[in-house]
């Protein structure tokens, strides 16, 4: 690829980046404006609309092939309907908590996600973790503490959020499904009860649908296609920007959340609070050193690698080159070892390609 267009490629990345996590950042704003729909039924609808919208994306694109090989393998398909039960978990939590005014507790949960991830890379997968990476869970442990004197209890919004997300992400990534396949999966398994949940509301007069005006109609429909904007946005940055890019931007949803918390929705923040949030944002910093160190030193590895083949190739001729491509393989392997902070960032930001883009969409 030439260099300018690689220059392009990267910028749009950056910007469709930027752009799905403002928007997953500045849901805040859109959920209000569905009361006086209750929590479950904002829920319902998001489900419903949501299968709608990918399924017209993927009659659009004509995207309908991965369907048979998956009805064939159970395994996938039970990961598929636990990844599901574990989002609608994170949504149903994060649509309450933004409406009942803890926007700031749900951003906590976001911000502490790369570290619950990282947990339950060691608890379930047995990963191993280098010192800094320790010492950002630690740190993060610290200021769970913190926030729960702060609170007079544990802050279980953020803690819940970040749980089933990170849990969902463990699900997602036995998947192997493209962003938009994924969120169809997901939603498929969402859709009947969801459905059936709205009829329920509609037959016992407790829906808002048709009761609230037009505009609220129009809203309530517009929940699926919000809900895949950012994830359409995500997957065409995915494919271009590097993970560790990817893995900075992932910190404006909660940041912008955590704003709008503050200078919106006017919630107060007590200095045991800040003290809190410091810490996580100080765990945050030491995982973000940690996982750029990490992808610069793989970097000089794969680096001189090449380097190696290329002189063994000369040299040695083909067989030369093959001992060093194992070698550039080792490296790379190496670089990748342990969850690592870019393991956390890709399970929290849905991996690293359009393979598997989903934790931006899930999120939120």
């Amino acid at each position: 690829m030439k260099p300018d267009t690689q220059q392009n490629e990267t910028r749009t990345g950056f910007l469709c980046g930027v752009l799905a996590y403002a928007i997953w950042g500045l849901f805040p704003l859109y959920w209000p404006l569905l009361e006086p729909s209750g929590a479950f039924e904002i829920l319902a609808h998001r489900m419903v609309w949501s299968l709608v919208t990918v399924v017209a994306a993927l009659a659009l694109t004509r995207r309908w092939d991965w369907i048979g090989p998956l009805m064939r393998q159970p395994k996938r398909l039970v990961m598929i309907v636990l990844s599901a039960a574990m989002i609608s978990v994170n949504w149903g939590i994060y649509i309450w908590a933004v409406n009942a005014g803890h926007v700031v507790e749900t951003s906590l949960g976001y911000f502490i996600n790369p570290l619950v991830v990282i947990a339950l890379g060691v608890l379930v997968l047995r990963e191993r973790l280098r010192p800094a990476q320790w010492a950002a869970v630690g740190i993060g442990a610290a200021a769970v503490v913190v926030l729960a004197v702060g609170y007079g209890k544990l802050p279980w919004i953020a803690l819940g959020i970040s749980a089933s997300f990170g849990t969902y992400s463990l699900f997602k990534k036995q998947v192997g499904l493209g962003g938009l396949e994924s969120m169809a999966a997901e939603t498929a398994v969402q859709f009947l009860p969801a459905l059936g949940f709205l009829i329920f509301l509609g037959t016992d007069g407790k829906s808002t649908f048709t009761s609230a005006g037009t505009g609220h109609l129009l809203l309530l429909l517009a929940s699926g296609a919000i809900t895949a904007l950012p994830l359409v946005s995500f997957g065409m940055a995915a494919v271009r920007l590097p993970l560790s890019v990817l893995g900075m931007l992932q910190y404006l949803a909660p940041v912008f959340q955590f704003a709008l918390g503050l200078a919106v929705f006017h919630e107060s923040m007590p200095p045991e609070r800040w003290a809190g949030f410091g810490l996580v944002w100080l765990a945050l910093a030491v995982l973000t050193w940690d996982a750029l160190r990490s992808a610069r030193a793989t970097r000089v590895e794969l680096l001189a690698a090449r380097k190696r083949a290329v002189s063994g190739a000369g040299a040695a001729g083909a067989a030369g080159a093959a001992d060093v491509s194992g070698a550039a393989g080792a490296a790379a392997a190496a670089g990748a070892a342990g969850p690592g902070p870019e393991a956390a960032l890709e399970a929290a930001a849905g991996g690293g390609g359009e393979g598997d883009v989903t934790v931006g969409r899930g999120g939120v």
